[in-house]
Parts: C-alpha cells; structure tokens; sequence
C-alpha cells in the first residue's frame, strides 16, 4: 500500500525535531537568565535599601543633636550639625529634613544673623532635590511666606523713602514760609 521512507525523508524529519528541540531549550535557556538578571537587580536594590536605612541610623544622632540645639536656640551648632548630615546623606533622607532644619533656622526670629534669603534657597533646594519628601509641601508653604514677607519689606522701605521726602519737602516750605514772613 504505501511506499516506504527513504532515508532522506528520515534526515528531514531528524532535522526538524532538532529544530524544533533547540528553539525549546534556547528559550528556557532565556527564561532562566532573565530569572537570574531579576534576581540580581533585587539584591542590589536590597542591598541599596539597607545601606540607607544604615546611613539613616548613622545620621540620625547628629539630627537629634542638631534639634537639641536648635530648641536651645545655638543657631550656630545647630547650623553645623545639619549641614553636616546633608553633606553625609547626599541626595537621600535625612538630607531632606535637613534641608527644611536649615530653612527655618536662618528664618528663625531669635536668630541674629537671620537671613530670609538663605532660608528661601535651602526651602528650594529641598523642593527641588526631594520632591515626594514630606517636607516638600512645608518648605512650599515656608517659600511663599518669605517670599511675600520679601516684597511686603521692599514696599515698606520704598513707602519709608517717600516719607522722608516729603518730610524733606515739608521743611524746605516751612523755611520758605519764614522768609517771605520776614
């Protein structure tokens, strides 16, 4: 009835089933190493996660101290002391509270060598560099105050000179009135 196989048929399917068997192993072969890549960028976003939580630890002392200080109203150490947490923390936390503590102490009534304009740039650079820190929407609220309180003392100062001009305009008449009175 039938004919039977030659050998070159027998060779073609032997060639496809190889075929088909290397496609199948070459894709677990790719299955595997994605696994593998997968697994490798967990340890190190593990490894990244500790080393913060490790930086936080570290830097957590000296932010403690630095509030200490604050609330005992030594601007001066309590200026040192977060900027040297910002300075070890980098671009990650604490640095951001760091940040809004320098804002508030160069913002701060009490101290003497206050200076509204320091205060809006480290209220910025906080804005800027930590956008999803829970500081961000304070040091917003802190920039727009000073900001305004900025422009209200610049009114202030030109409605001052305008005052002492026409003080200034007020004597010269009154000098004027004396001598055609004499």
């Amino acid at each position: 009835m039938g004919r039977k196989r030659t050998k070159a048929r027998k060779f073609i399917h032997l060639c496809i089933a190889c075929l088909i068997f290397s496609t199948l192993l070459g894709c677990i072969s790719l299955k595997e190493k994605e696994k593998f890549e997968f697994k490798k960028v967990e340890v190190q976003k593990e490894k990244e996660e500790v080393q913060k939580e490790e930086t936080s630890k570290i830097l957590s002392e000296p932010l403690l101290q630095a509030k200490r200080l604050f609330e005992q109203r030594d601007f001066e150490g309590a200026l040192k002391e977060n900027q040297t947490v910002l300075s070890l923390s980098g671009k990650s936390p604490p640095g951001d509270e760091a940040l809004f503590n320098l804002g508030l102490i160069c913002a701060h009534f009490g101290n003497p060598q206050k200076d509204y304009g320091k205060s809006i740039a480290f209220f910025k650079k906080l804005i800027k560099d930590y956008p999803q820190s829970p500081w961000s929407e304070q040091a917003k609220i802190w920039t727009a105050v000073l900001q305004e309180n900025e422009k209200l003392n610049q009114t202030i100062e030109n409605l001052n000179q305008v005052i002492e001009k026409s003080k200034k305009v007020d004597i010269e008449i009154e000098e004027k009135k004396r001598e055609y009175a004499k």
